[in-house]
């Protein structure tokens, strides 16, 4: 077992533990976010009925041009801008964020910061 499968099983072991306190609901859907190495993924889901109400990443058409990169924290501030625009046109304004086994810190921090300045709520 490598130091990569380590890793991979302490963030898991994380993410379990924080999807036991945070669930997405109708009133406030859970803002899940997923970064690799070379983009950022962010979607607001409704867990009562699974379904994904907004997904936005580095690869959408608006911003896969735009982007010099795609793994960086200017990148994941275009996706918070973006994924709080939409939010507004479906009504969502409350959300809880999901930070799935990722520190709050660079990446993710800048996309919550990015979707919290263009008026979500967390």
């Amino acid at each position: 077992m490598g130091i990569r499968d380590i890793k991979l099983q302490k963030r898991e072991r994380r993410k379990k533990s924080i999807r036991k306190v945070i669930g997405g609901t109708a009133e406030r859907p859970r803002l899940s976010v997923y970064r690799s190495a070379t983009n950022i993924y962010a979607q607001i889901i409704d867990d009562t009925s699974g379904n994904t109400l907004v997904a936005v990443s580095t690869l959408n058409k608006e911003l896969k041009g735009k982007l010099k990169n795609g793994g960086n924290v200017e990148a994941a501030q275009k996706v918070g801008e973006l994924l709080s625009k939409l939010a507004k046109k479906r009504k969502v304004t409350k959300i809880a964020f999901d930070r799935n086994g990722y520190l709050y810190h660079g990446r993710v921090k800048a996309l919550a910061d990015a979707a919290r300045e263009g008026g979500l709520e967390f």
